[in-house]
């Protein structure tokens, strides 16, 4: 029997997370089982011993995965096993590499796994939320070297309170969702959805957050101690010729510091140019040097790019492309550009363009969601496709990668609490990036909100969003808040912040930090110049187009609702499904049923307005009481010697007995005229309080003719 090592984080509020090693996946560098409460999850991480030569950044994989049997659960499919990893997998993925990343070290180019997989489920706690301190903890007990520990928490407002790591129960009353990730010291990502607060209110949840974290931080510290592995591993993968390094710097920075200062707007004239300094300085070797030094050239050279673009930046208020560190670059939009979907819009922002989409449907276009906690259904999607051509690239395009899924998943955060509750349709949102060079997620914000309002879907308030950046040199007080960052301020800067929101409050946000002792003070500058920088975009967007259209395209699809008794749906249902399919065969619309809080809720659809109106109608009439007395006109169904059975409301059949046809009397009904398939007008005389059945008369319609005088 082996005894792990065990260290038991108390939380505070009657729970606790232990922290478990040296018991399972030994071969591997780390690995540590977290269990809170009957939730378990195994991380594993493993480094190559040595960098792939030539490697000159940070070979991260970081997987997560829920194993269905963790809840009990069956895979769906045929094959009945774990297959791709579904989005919510991905997107817990990121939020791991994200916080992770940034802190191995600058020449660390070994290859390192991250493996996270949820083994037991109790369906209450949110694992995603301890993904990151489980991995976190398996580097901790490794010899890896890596600048942690960190740690991740949920905060969740409920209530007015904030409250970490939230149930699963517990989330659906919040009015904030927020993922943050940080060391002891520093805030490193965040991520989450909120309806419309303030930026005080996102501040304080983060201040909330870093005190749950530290207390992960020093639990794994003490771990490490435990375990023994305070002393990490021995690496060199950078051979450097600091000669070279000095003789890069030294002819190219004045340069290289020119052409940021020449604010040229040309994103590939500029980059042109900066690409002749470094092939200048080349230029002085030979082939058989360059291949011994020129891969070290490029690396010297790019920090000398970085660092004439921070300094032009800190030190005279002036942009790679000419702007003051406030200014928004130049914003175009048009509506109604493609005429085959439901809305379009096109945005432009800078070389950041959205052409974006919308499409309307019915509840046969709902998205299933099947994962292991999680089995719902979604009536608003956002997709996100960045073709290479988009930053000129020649290259394929291989379907949607994990950086499309999290860019569209923070889109969507940042829309879907603006569509109405109760609204019938199906929403989906697509938006293709067809230029880029800043943030295109915040253009597909801006873009579906516009084409949301051009498809006349009555959202509660129009969204912008902007990307926020910084630059700070460690040691300095100076520092530099940038709006509406550049793709290579990005690149080269210390923070990406995205801040999505309405007139009124935020709607979602992701930030991620590349630096160490980015002060709260520093954070609320730049929420409070993301604000400015939202509303100036909101206005452009609001010029274009102030509120949604009063009406759907003519194209568009049209949907009906009501609401009946839960008794009737197995009427309008029928046997085997014989009514609705009848219904919707006869009259061209799409009826879907289903039972929502102990009543049938109904949609019909349709192109076409009569087509919806006498679906309805017929429905109508199924969960209508038959009234002793009340009129109906009813259709021949069957001819008996006796009478004619008339279906005088959907699916309710009455005996017009022959004595009831007319006044005079009749031998046979075709006396009277009557056939199958005619349509009289009936009379509902009576129902059989035993049977249930439906006695008719047409002659009680009919005028009575004069009693004739038998004497004359």
């Amino acid at each position: 029997m082996i005894n792990p090592i065990v260290k038991t984080i108390e939380l505070g509020d009657g729970r606790t997370i232990t922290l478990e090693t040296g018991k399972l996946a030994k071969q591997a560098d780390g690995s540590v089982m977290l269990r809170m409460g009957n939730t378990m999850l195994l991380a594993t991480v493993c480094a190559a011993k040595d960098a792939v030569p030539g490697t000159d950044f940070m070979p991260l994989q970081v997987e997560y995965k829920e194993k269905y049997a963790a809840y009990g659960r069956f895979p769906g499919g045929f094959t009945k096993r774990e297959g791709r990893a579904s989005d919510y997998e991905i997107l817990t993925c990121r939020l791991v590499d994200r916080a992770l990343r940034p802190l191995f070290p600058d020449n660390y180019h070994a290859e390192v796994y991250v493996n996270i997989i949820l083994f037991s489920a109790d369906g209450e706690d949110m694992p995603d939320a301890l993904a990151g301190l489980a991995a976190s903890a398996a580097l901790a007990v490794s010899d890896i070297p890596f600048g942690g520990p960190i740690s991740e928490v949920r905060v969740a407002r409920i209530d007015g309170k904030f409250v970490i790591n939230p149930t699963f129960s517990q989330l659906e009353k919040a009015d904030m969702d927020i993922m943050v990730a940080a060391t002891y010291e520093n805030i490193m990502m965040v991520e989450g959805e909120m309806k419309e607060v303030s930026e005080k209110d996102l501040l304080d949840a983060m201040k909330v957050a870093h005190e749950a974290i530290k207390v992960h931080c020093k639990a794994q510290i003490e771990l490490t101690e435990m375990v023994g592995k305070t002393a990490k591993r021995e690496y060199c993968h950078e051979e450097n010729d600091e000669e070279l390094r000095k003789a890069v710097h030294e002819a190219c920075y004045a340069k290289a510091y020119a052409i940021a200062e020449a604010g040229n707007k040309d994103k590939h004239a500029r980059q042109d140019a900066f690409d002749a300094i470094r092939d200048e300085f080349k230029a002085q070797f030979t082939e058989e040097e360059l291949e011994e030094k020129g891969a070290l050239i490029d690396r010297y050279y790019h920090d000398v790019e970085k660092e004439a673009m921070r300094r032009c930046i800190l030190d005279e208020g002036k942009r790679l492309d000419g702007r003051k560190t406030t200014e928004i670059r130049p914003i175009w939009c048009e509506i109604d550009y493609l005429p085959g979907p439901h809305g379009s819009a096109i945005f432009t922002r800078g070389e950041t363009q959205s052409l974006t989409s919308v499409t309307l449907g019915t509840k046969l276009d709902e998205k299933t969601i099947d994962d292991v906690l999680n089995q719902s259904k979604e009536r608003f999607l956002l997709h996100y496709n960045f073709p290479p051509f988009s930053t000129g690239e020649a290259k394929a395009q291989r379907g949607v990668g994990r950086r499309e899924i999290g860019h569209g998943n923070l889109a969507c955060r940042a829309l879907k609490n603006m569509i109405p509750e109760d609204y019938p349709y199906v929403v989906r949102v697509v938006s293709d990036i067809l230029e880029s060079n800043g943030s295109s997620s915040m253009a597909t914000v801006c873009a579906g909100t516009l084409a949301l309002m051009d498809a006349g879907v009555k959202i509660k308030k129009p969204v912008s969003g902007i990307a926020m950046g910084l630059i700070k040199n460690a040691g300095e007080d100076k520092y530099a808040v940038l709006s509406d960052i550049l793709g290579d301020e990005d690149h080269l800067g210390d923070m990406d912040f995205k801040v999505t929101g309405t007139e009124d409050g935020i709607t979602a946000t992701q930030m991620d930090i590349k630096v160490d002792g980015l002060s709260f003070d520093i954070l609320e500058k730049a929420l409070n110049q993301a604000k400015e920088g939202r509303m100036h975009i909101l206005g452009k967007i609001t010029d274009c187009i102030a509120e949604p259209r009063a009406e759907l395209k003519d194209h568009a699809p049209r949907i009906e609702t009501m609401t009946i008794p839960k008794e009737f749906i197995g009427a309008i249902i029928g046997p085997g499904g014989k009514i609705i399919q009848g219904m919707q065969e006869e009259t061209g619309a799409t009826i879907t049923i289903e039972e929502i809080d102990g009543a049938g809720r109904i949609e019909v659809s349709g192109t076409n307005k009569a087509s919806i109106e006498k679906a309805m109608n017929l429905i109508k009439g199924i969960v209508a009481i038959p009234e002793v007395g009340e009129v109906y006109k009813g259709k021949v169904r069957s001819i008996m010697p006796y009478g004619a059975f008339i279906e005088f409301l959907p699916g309710k059949d009455g005996l017009l007995h022959i004595s009831e046809i007319d006044w005079k009397r009749l031998e046979t009904v075709e006396e009277a005229g009557i056939k199958e398939g005619d349509e009289i007008d009936v009379k509902l005389m009576d129902i059989d309080p035993k049977t249930g059945k439906f006695k008719l008369s047409r002659k009680a319609l009919l005028p009575r003719p004069p009693k004739v005088d038998k004497e004359k």
